[in-house]
């Protein structure tokens, strides 16, 4: 039997967007209403899990920081083997499936295995929440470029550390994904990469859901800030100039 004839069903990497459910894809929300199984991330919001078909088999699978409910093979495996007797499997993440969402490993393991697959991008939260929170990433009078970057890193990575000075001195505009916990050990690197300590930073937590939340401040004062607000994960940072834009642009 060829590998092919093994399975009988195809995994869909499906982006869930960042929350807000008016912002799931049309295609996203159909494959949902049609699952016969769904395996879906913490990250994704209520909203987005009431989507999915009554029907479906729902799994949670989701890793937040010291509380991974599966391991990343353990959760490749359970999609190898939901589609070897389910015509709809869906991979539920939050934001895109390969923005900082490891689509891309699960995706390759998911070929090896010589099950069929495709993706279906998602909005990011590195673009929406800060749009939700009155901060355009760029801007023609304040910024022309942009940088997404994870503020977690991995262990046993392909390379050691994350650039930090060669990100300050090469974007005007920094998003930083799940990095609120290692701020204290990012802000000194972009400082000696040449930005000022007076730099513009928000924190957007739950970015575009009902209890989004914004802390804002500098390179100087956002460390300290968070200590005295108890300000907390998941949320994304964004540095530069454009966050002067959000007392103008804030209109929610």
């Amino acid at each position: 039997m060829s590998q092919s004839k093994k399975y009988i069903g195809k995994v869909y990497l499906v982006g869930a967007g960042p929350g807000d459910p008016g912002l799931m894809t049309l295609k996203g929300k159909t494959l949902l209403e049609h699952a016969d199984v769904v395996v879906y991330d913490a990250l994704v919001s209520p909203a987005i899990l009431g989507m999915i078909s009554s029907q479906a088999e729902k799994i949670n699978a989701g890793k937040r920081r010291g509380r991974h409910s599966k391991a990343q093979a353990e959760t490749t495996q359970l999609l190898i083997t939901k589609a070897k007797t389910n015509a709809i499997v869906v991979r539920l993440k939050g934001g895109d499936p390969f923005v900082f969402g490891r689509g891309g490993e699960e995706m390759e393991d998911l070929i090896k295995a010589g099950v069929s697959v495709e993706v279906v991008p998602g909005i990011t939260a590195g673009i929406a929440a800060p749009a939700y929170a009155g901060i355009p990433v760029t801007h023609r009078g304040y910024s022309s470029s942009v940088t997404f970057v994870t503020g977690h890193e991995a262990t046993g990575k392909y390379r050691p550390q994350i650039n930090w000075q060669a990100i300050a001195s090469g974007s005007e505009t920094i998003v930083i994904y799940m990095g609120v916990h290692n701020l204290p050990q990012i802000i000194p690197q972009l400082i000696a990469g040449g930005l000022p300590p007076e730099t513009p930073v928000a924190l957007i937590r739950w970015g575009t859901r009902p209890e989004q939340a914004e802390l804002m401040g500098t390179l100087a004062s956002i460390v300290d800030r968070v200590e005295a607000t108890g300000f907390e994960a998941p949320a994304v940072a964004v540095v530069g100039k454009v966050v002067d834009l959000q007392p103008v642009l804030a209109v929610r």
